[in-house]
């Protein structure tokens, strides 16, 4: 069985990070990003790692697996790759949502299949809330920039050398299932799996649904 290894957009050092910690001064892409992750891997001395990455996350995780097949230092590393409704590639017809420019109800509107469950009322949060949102949202644009995207992206998916499963809410409008499938068929091998009933998030608007399509994948040898 594969064991997986999930990425959270979340850093340390100096500067505002997600969920109020830092970021360190050099991690300014998501291209560092996964450059950092893959280091850790190797000094940890981790072998086959599933990474597991959604929306920016799932970009991390294509990047890390990208890098991986060009350095000798991390074969072996990296396992296999489950991108969940990630962003990052730039595909003609199929834009990027807008997200910075979106407000709450727009937001609940392009990333959930049922919009009023998604909606959080931005009026009801604390301070510290507030606090914990605005770092989240600069720790994105600093990361990923506002475009959440890399032109060089697509290209480069032709290098992953293993196993990668493409995943998308079949309502997700952030970037839509047309846009996965374009990025599944980038990668050679890779599988790309629709998740019903869900949006942006499918592994919270519709976990039963998104583990019956990672769990087979996972179970792989």
């Amino acid at each position: 069985m594969r064991r997986p290894w999930f990425l959270l957009l979340r850093s340390r050092g100096a500067g505002r990070g997600r969920g109020g910690t830092s970021r360190p001064a050099d991690i300014d892409s998501v291209a560092a990003l996964a450059a950092a992750y893959l280091e850790r891997l190797l000094v940890d001395g981790e072998r086959d790692v599933v990474l597991i990455g959604s929306s920016i996350g799932g970009w991390i995780a294509l990047e890390m697996a990208v890098q991986a097949a060009a350095d000798d230092r991390y074969v072996g590393v990296v396992g296999a790759v489950v991108d969940v409704d990630g962003v990052g590639a730039v595909i003609e017809g199929e834009p990027i949502a807008d997200f910075f420019a979106l407000d709450a109800r727009g937001l609940a509107e392009v990333a959930w299949h049922d919009p009023d469950r998604g909606f959080v009322d931005p009026t009801v949060l604390t301070d510290q809330q507030r606090a914990v949102q605005q770092s989240n949202g600069a720790t994105m644009i600093a990361v990923a920039g506002r475009t959440m995207s890399d032109p060089t992206l697509m290209e480069r998916l032709a290098t992953v050398a293993v196993p990668t499963l493409v995943v998308f809410g079949e309502s997700d409008r952030v970037v839509t299932p047309a846009y996965g499938r374009r990025v599944a068929a980038a990668v050679p091998g890779a599988t790309f799996a629709e998740v019903p009933e869900a949006g942006h998030l499918p592994h919270l608007e519709n976990p039963d649904a998104t583990w019956r399509v990672l769990d087979p994948f996972l179970r792989e040898d």
